[in-house]
């Protein structure tokens, strides 16, 4: 179905690095990227342009106009976000959304992943046993950093910091600029590892579901669309908020089924319950 065709995939940031490899060999697909698409339209993580949209509706935009700009019928994006978990309040969290649009098929597959592996974090200090405490807790200089004013000032950035001389020498400037400087994790793919494999496993995500073939039709993308909770707790036997059924859709044909226990699990641990652990 997608053997020696052509795919866009939509970024400026290397994603194509993680991305196009497995796309090659689990579906032959033929993967391009244009260095000129300037993605940072959509949005940029430091501010200077704020994302207007929705993750999803993000993405979206993203594939579908670097398909219409260059003339492609298959293409790919993928869009993250960062903040507190939904669920464990106080750990960060990765929120990684990836499209695959293939206009010939009429077909829209799109996954998500949601990943507490990040470094993803920002703090305002300043002296310079705070910046190597930082830097070290970040996983410098393998990830790269962003130097700013203050948190929520656009008015002096500096981007692509991976060296601890150019560090210290912004560092110095700003501090002598300003008495105080904020750090925080670059989040663009490229200098950031850990991103990428979060990047990485998303798009394994992804190819799963474009192998997964509806029953009825064929249609690829045979993939959860709802997940119905209810799990029992072992000690008291009540439902618990965790996933009993996953509900797998064909969004073509309509076809749905329902995969009870879907993470091989009939009865849920008390620390899970509402009642036993309330």
């Amino acid at each position: 179905m997608f053997e020696g065709r052509k795919l866009l995939i939509a970024t400026k940031h290397k994603k194509e690095n993680v991305i196009a490899k497995h796309f090659s060999k689990e579906l032959g697909i033929l993967c391009h990227v244009k260095k000129d698409y300037d993605t940072d339209v959509f949005g940029t993580f430091t501010g200077e342009k704020e994302r207007v949209l929705s993750p999803v509706d993000t993405v979206r935009n993203k594939c579908l106009l670097a398909m219409e700009k260059y003339g492609y019928d298959l293409g790919l994006a993928n869009e993250g976000s960062f903040g507190p978990h939904p669920a464990l309040y106080f750990i960060a969290a990765d929120e990684e959304f990836m499209i695959f649009i293939d206009k010939k098929l009429n077909l829209e597959i799109t996954v998500k992943k949601l990943s507490t592996n990040t470094n993803f974090s920002g703090r305002t200090i300043k002296n310079e046993e705070d910046l190597m405490n930082y830097i070290d807790a970040i996983h410098f200089p393998s990830h790269g950093i962003i130097l700013r004013k203050s948190i929520k000032s656009n008015v002096e950035i500096v981007k692509d910091i991976k060296t601890i001389k150019n560090l210290k020498n912004h560092f110095n400037r700003f501090i002598d600029k300003y008495g105080e400087v904020h750090i925080e994790t670059d989040m663009r793919a490229m200098n950031n590892p850990t991103r990428m494999k979060v990047i990485e496993e998303t798009t394994i995500k992804l190819i799963e579901a474009i192998k997964s073939k509806c029953p009825k039709c064929i249609t690829p993308g045979f993939m959860p669309i709802k997940y119905i909770p209810g799990l029992p707790c072992v000690l008291c036997g009540l439902p618990t908020k965790s996933i009993k059924i996953e509900v797998l859709g064909c969004k073509k044909c309509g076809y749905e089924f329902e995969n009870i226990f879907p993470n091989n699990k009939k009865i849920e641990d008390p620390q899970y319950c509402d009642y036993c652990n309330p």
